[in-house]
């Protein structure tokens, strides 16, 4: 649990008298001091003769514009964190002052409740940073490998070293995140480590996979269900933002996110309120919404697949994660990172990685990013049985993938025709088992296109003429076990 917040020094602004007193005296009631200001000149009186934890503005004051005293904190670098009110539905006005580094904003009619919880957020945010990296882990439960994500992030590459700043950075803020980024580059460990550095870390992290859910299930997962709501909703059951209450919601692929279901997410954005199918009253929700993708939203946007104001929304704060090939030079590091965690998790000794096998992989393309790179060397320690990986250990299978993969099954076909000068050697060529024979064959194209793909079975499907589900079909009947996330490889899943 959190600790109670300390009392602070609070400048309210608004030019309605009535409000005023209202936000006064709900603060004072928390035990804050509180000052209060009618206009822009007032409040810049005030904070040129002190200094307050909190400043609150309304947006539309009768001398200007909330959103220019803002700037002037930031400008200024002085310490207040800035919480603005915005008209109802004023979602430009929002996006504009989260990001002239606004900590977080709130709609009229204010809710008292969030009003609280605001300045509560803020000054956890102010006088409990989480960048400080020797401070006591928050979190619980703690990260599955005991490491925070922030550390996970391996490398010194210029571009990872800008990630790890910008994360540290946005995480003291409230505003939206959208992480954009190729699969396998760790966007939802980037999504962790926001988290983790956040004031919120002591709060959850759910993380969705918004391409997995069933278009007819999609608002009962999001928002909740009450009992009798639709058939087979048999108690009532709490959705993601009410699981993320007073944490972080991942948003993985929102792309994927069908229209009608994007326009009740933005709503629920401008109003931090969601519904429960079955409910009459809305609730109110406390989440940080981090959101991330693999596409490109503009081009989707442009396209009519999704929405404009969304995606403005969404995109307050952008982090974008570097391919694999874009910083070659962390590649010695990131894979000694991976082998010891893997090998932690087998409680197996660490091996090596031979000059020749390290060359091996940065001869590779890697198109997988980080993923691929995991997924190698964990096929390497299965197939070692030494202290050092050689490029042999790493199979037959990731020896080479050609650029156009060629279907080997008329090849065979055209090895058992073809005559043999002796018929012994011709029967020892012929398989015990077609059938069995046939299915290693098959299994062998899918884990190469898999693998060239980066584990992802969409791709992978249209690089061998397939579809989706003749994809799924194959690698269940096959019994291909894919790494990373439980259904299936399209899901971030590996270390940037």
């Amino acid at each position: 649990m959190p600790s109670p917040t300390p009392s602070a020094s609070i400048l309210v602004v608004d030019d309605e008298p009535d409000l005023r007193t209202l936000y006064e005296l709900t603060l004072l009631r928390e035990g804050h001091a509180v000052t209060t200001a009618a206009d822009l000149q007032q409040a810049r009186e005030q904070l040129a003769s002190r200094r307050f934890d909190v400043l609150i503005s309304d947006m539309q004051l009768p001398d200007g514009l909330g959103l220019s005293l803002l700037r002037e904190v930031a400008e200024r670098q002085r310490s207040e964190k800035c919480i603005v009110i915005t008209a109802h539905g004023s979602a430009e006005n929002a996006v504009e002052s989260l990001k002239a580094g606004a900590f977080d904003y709130l709609t009229k009619p204010v809710d008292l409740r969030q009003l609280r919880s605001a300045v509560s957020a803020a000054l956890l945010s102010q006088r409990a940073p989480a960048a400080a990296p020797n401070e006591p882990q928050r979190v619980a439960p703690p990260p599955p490998s005991g490491v925070r994500a922030l550390e996970r992030i391996v490398g010194r590459s210029p571009s990872i070293v800008q990630i790890k700043g910008r994360i540290e950075k946005v995480a003291t803020s409230m505003a939206p995140v959208l992480i954009l980024g190729e699969s396998g580059t760790g966007k939802e460990l980037v999504a962790r480590a926001v988290h983790e550095c956040s004031h919120r870390a002591h709060g959850p992290f759910i993380a969705v996979n918004c391409g997995a859910i069933p278009e007819n299930l999609i608002e009962a997962e999001f928002f909740g269900a009450r009992k009798g709501a639709y058939t087979g909703a048999s108690a009532d059951r709490e959705g993601y933002f009410q699981a993320a209450h007073g944490g972080t919601l991942f948003l993985d692929e929102i792309g994927d996110l069908p229209l009608a279901m994007q326009a009740k997410l933005l709503r629920v954005i401008q109003e931090r309120r969601v519904r429960a199918l079955g409910a009459v009253q809305e609730e109110a929700v406390d989440v940080r919404l981090v959101s991330a993708t693999h596409r490109d939203l503009p081009a989707l946007v442009q396209a009519g697949q999704f929405r404009q104001d969304l995606y403005y929304r969404l995109n307050v704060i952008g982090l974008r994660t570097p391919a694999l090939r874009d910083r070659p030079e962390d590649l010695p590091e990131l894979a000694h990172a991976l082998l010891v965690r893997l090998c932690h998790d087998a409680g197996q000794a660490v091996p090596e990685l031979s000059p020749a096998a390290l060359h091996w992989l940065q001869s590779r393309e890697l198109p997988g990013n980080v993923r691929e790179l995991e997924n190698l060397l964990q096929r390497a320690l299965a197939l070692s049985s030494g202290a050092v990986l050689h490029p042999a250990d790493f199979g037959e299978i990731s020896d080479t993938i050609p650029d156009t993969l060629v279907d080997p099954l008329p090849a065979a076909v055209d090895a058992f025709a073809r005559p043999s000068a002796a018929s012994d050697a011709r029967d020892a060529a012929l398989p015990d088992d077609l059938q069995r024979y046939l299915d290693e064959q098959e299994r062998r194209v899918l884990l190469q296109a898999l693998q060239a793909c980066g584990f992802n079975r969409t791709a992978a499907a249209a690089r061998l003429g397939l579809n989706l589900r003749q994809m799924r079909y194959r690698i269940q009947r096959l019994g291909i076990v894919l790494p990373g996330a439980a259904g299936g490889a399209d899901t971030e899943a590996g270390d940037v």
